[in-house]
């Protein structure tokens, strides 16, 4: 069989690491925006012992976070899976690619397992969890649109609220990638994130808006001094042209709203620019083919 699917990519404003010893309750709490650009997913599959092959953006890759998510669907042992996923945005820039892939694998694979939804979500984010590549990604790509992830961990435990909006995006990649595994496991990093995430977690609960979520974002990134000076100077070069505009977390790269023409225009002198806008609809199936 045969599957095609889609998954949106998704940025993070803010967020607070909150783990536990369950893996499905653990996760983070924070606010971003699933975007229409994402990862894109052909599957085959047909009786095996469980080998996945995956072929990232035309190049056999290691991809241990899609490896884990599809071999992490009951019955996969018993079938062999070759994936081939096409990536809109870059890796390691704080899109949510690596989440994306393995939504968009474990969602196909899903298919051919004759599995729901829920058990490609629940696959996916124990996946991420377990290589440290991102903690709300997958929680937030479940639900859609603008998030405020008010509770960590995925449905049920995770509690994810919809916000309002489906504004159109300028994102601008400025420096280098950043490693989410590596912060994550840096004391310093997480105590500077948790300090500030926590703040702006109880701030967007007071008043769940995009408008909120942007100013709270800015905040983030000013008092966790995450973000390198080309991304500091690229946010302010949007805010000049009446952009609201902050870091992605955690990439070298910054996402923008306003006038997408004039953020696009100022963008370009920064770095590589991609114009997007909210996804509503999340991780999908295109197409099956027995």
């Amino acid at each position: 069989m045969k599957v095609r699917s889609f998954c949106p990519g998704h940025i993070t404003g803010f967020f607070q690491i909150v783990e536990h010893g369950d893996p499905l309750r653990s996760g983070s709490r924070g606010a971003g925006m699933c975007v229409d650009l994402g990862a894109r997913c052909e599957l085959a599959a047909g009786p095996g012992s469980g080998k996945v092959s995956v072929r990232l953006d035309r190049s056999f890759e290691d991809a241990p976070v899609t490896v884990d998510a599809v071999k992490g669907l009951p019955g996969s042992n018993g079938m062999d899976f070759e994936v081939a996923i096409e990536n809109e945005l870059p890796i390691g820039q704080g899109f949510g690619m690596s989440a994306a892939g393995a939504v968009a694998a474990s969602l196909a694979a899903s298919v051919t397992l004759g599995l729901g939804r829920e058990e490609a979500i629940k696959s996916a984010h124990l996946a991420e969890l377990k290589n440290r590549t991102g903690l709300g990604d997958v929680a937030a790509l479940y639900r859609g649109g603008v998030t405020f992830r008010r509770k960590e961990g995925i449905p049920p435990y995770g509690q994810i609220d919809r916000i309002e909006g489906d504004p159109p995006l300028v994102l601008c990649v400025v420096g280098r990638p950043f490693s989410t595994a590596i912060a994550l496991s840096d004391r310093s990093i997480r105590e500077k994130v948790n300090a500030a995430g926590s703040e702006c977690v109880e701030h967007l609960a007071e008043s769940p808006d995009l408008d909120a979520l942007m100013k709270l974002s800015r905040r983030f990134m000013k008092r966790t001094g995450l973000a390198e000076t080309k991304v500091e100077v690229a946010v302010a070069a949007a805010e000049e042209v009446g952009g609201r505009a902050s870091m992605v977390m955690l990439g070298g790269s910054l996402f923008a709203l306003g006038d997408p023409e004039k953020l696009a225009d100022v963008l370009q002198h920064h770095g590589r620019i991609y114009r997007t806008r909210v996804d509503l609809l999340g991780p999908r199936v295109i197409s099956k083919e027995i």
